[in-house]
């Protein structure tokens, strides 16, 4: 997995397995202070799917995802599959920066 090779969605968990798999020795640390600084320099984005996972997207540009809670998988959505009418109104001396939706699914019970 390279990180900036190519579009791609990843834990830092999953880049340390798929690292140590090939048989590279590396940190924990090392990753997550890696992963901060090529978030900080704008080569990927951090993506919150929940109060205490992070993701990371290669794709820098603002875009939405569906993340499924059960595999842990974060797929883009394609920006003309999901429009928004309006946004709600703004705290005062604010504006738009981006908006950025994440749909959390899961598989269906029983189907």
């Amino acid at each position: 997995m390279l990180v900036l090779d190519r579009a791609c969605h990843f834990s830092a968990d999953q880049l340390l397995a798929t690292l140590r798999q090939s048989g590279q020795r590396v940190s924990r640390a090392t990753i997550y202070n890696t992963l901060s600084l090529f978030s900080r320099r704008g080569l990927i984005r951090e993506v919150a799917v929940d109060p205490e996972r992070l993701m990371y997207d290669s794709t820098t540009a603002p875009h939405h995802h569906f993340y499924n809670a059960e595999t842990g998988e974060l797929t883009d959505i394609d920006p003309a599959d999901l429009r928004l009418s309006r946004l709600p109104p703004l705290p005062r001396a604010t504006e738009a920066e981006s908006v950025e939706v994440i749909i959390r699914i899961r598989p269906r019970k029983g189907g």
